[in-house]
């Protein structure tokens, strides 16, 4: 069998972190590459409710996690009781039943969160033998695929006073986790067979500038896993700064700094480049293009910066050469990812909490209010379609066995073309 560039590209990430991402398979937030890509084929283009839905399932509880898959599981993370049950889901892919609905945690203080946040919102991760939840300082549990707990990791103290948000990653025998509090800022790689510490890694940067102004540390970025030169770098947003940093040790590679807090946007790569949100004030957001180096980046390495409808909460989208985001209001952007320059902008209309998913050559806005906007990935600006569901939505959409699916605040739907036929 002949493989797709993607396919390889794939192969690739299945040697970094241990999952198989060949078998069409979503196990992590933005997917196999951790950048919103797929090459499935069969993806419609329209849908609506009672057309091209294969199933549509309640999902038990609350939370706002993006569904993964693995094999035929799907799973996500919900909340009872006020934050004071949680929840590991498992609906089966092919007939949308529910399978497991297994209580993991349940926390005596619920926590803080923010009025758009709840305390289900970390993606689980999966290496298809078992599932990896996290809801930031409450804890983080691993299940098997048959819904049993193998272990518990309850230990890490943090305030993040806005609600968890950082999904967990994989890499080889690691499972990473992202602890950006106001009082407390690490990141932990934890042994993923038994939750044990196998490092753990203060934030730098933070202090001065927080005394300086008075600022809060908190951040609520995923980190993205790449490899530079041969050598996997972990990069992850914080407040003022962004950092690499090494897998085996957890010792910070580079680091850049800016102004402010409440990072969430997860990195991408491409072109030789880290496309990084970050802020250059507190809710003023920005896109910079870094090329990775040693210890403080120098201005020159910083290739170009964009600060114009950055979003705060959806992730930059990276499609060869360019770069496409959608602010929180609506308003999505095309840049050329090698200048900065911009192509098109243009008001997609809705609030928008989801990251934007490409699927060859085509890019799915999917707002809070239901609404699915599909665009060319272009320089030019071309809708293709646009959808409507019932229900809010924030959850980052999934894709697998050629069909979409889509979580809402009530239930979890499968989207595919009646009969599965290919575009």
């Amino acid at each position: 069998m002949r493989l797709t560039s993607f396919q390889l590209y794939l192969t690739y990430l299945a040697f970094l972190s241990g999952v198989d991402c060949l078998r069409g398979d979503w196990p992590q937030f933005r997917g196999p590459d951790g950048q919103g890509h797929s090459d499935q084929t069969g993806i419609p283009i329209h849908w609506k409710e009672g057309e091209n839905i294969t199933w549509k399932t309640p999902v038990p509880g609350r939370g706002w996690s993006s569904p993964v898959i693995a094999g035929n599981q799907v799973w996500m993370t919900s909340a009872e009781a006020e934050g004071k049950s949680l929840h590991a889901i498992c609906i089966d892919k092919r007939s949308g039943k529910l399978l497991h609905n297994v209580e993991v945690l349940t926390p005596q203080d619920a926590g803080p969160h923010h009025r758009l946040n709840g305390y289900a919102s970390p993606t689980p991760v999966l290496d298809g033998e078992r599932v990896y939840t996290h809801f930031g300082p409450r804890g983080s549990v691993c299940l098997d695929t048959a819904g049993k707990i193998i272990w518990k990791n309850t230990t890490f103290k943090y305030n993040v006073i806005q609600g968890g948000a950082s999904s967990p990653i994989l890499h080889g025998d690691l499972l990473i986790l992202t602890c950006d509090g106001i009082d407390n800022q690490f990141i932990v790689a934890l042994d993923k067979l038994t939750g044990k510490i196998k490092w753990k890694q203060p934030r730098a940067h933070l202090e001065a500038a927080a005394k300086k102004r008075s600022i809060a540390k908190m951040a609520y970025s995923t980190p993205l896993i790449q490899r530079i030169n041969g050598v996997p770098q972990l990069v992850c947003s914080g407040a003022d700064h962004v950092a690499a940093y090494d897998l085996t040790t957890g010792a910070e590679i580079w680091w850049m700094p800016y102004d402010g807090f409440s990072i969430v946007g997860r990195p991408s790569y491409g072109n030789g480049l880290f496309y990084v949100v970050g802020s250059i004030r507190q809710d003023h957001f920005c896109v910079y293009a870094v090329r990775p180096g040693k210890g403080r980046l120098r201005d020159d390495q910083v290739v170009w910066q964009r600060s114009i409808s950055i979003p705060h909460v959806p992730s930059p989208l990276l499609v060869g050469r360019e770069l496409f985001v959608v602010h929180d209001g609506g308003v999505a952007s095309c840049v050329d990812a090698l200048s900065g320059k911009e192509h098109w902008r243009e008001r997609l209309g809705g609030n928008h909490d989801s990251s934007p998913v490409e699927i060859r050559g085509r890019i799915y806005f999917c707002n809070r209010e239901g609404k699915t906007t599909i665009a060319a990935a272009s320089d030019k600006f071309e809708v293709l379609a646009i959808n409507q569901l019932k229900g809010t939505f924030k959850a980052s959409p999934a894709i697998a066995d050629g069909a979409l699916f889509l979580r809402s605040d009530t239930h979890l739907y499968r989207i595919e073309k009646s009969g599965n036929q290919s575009l």
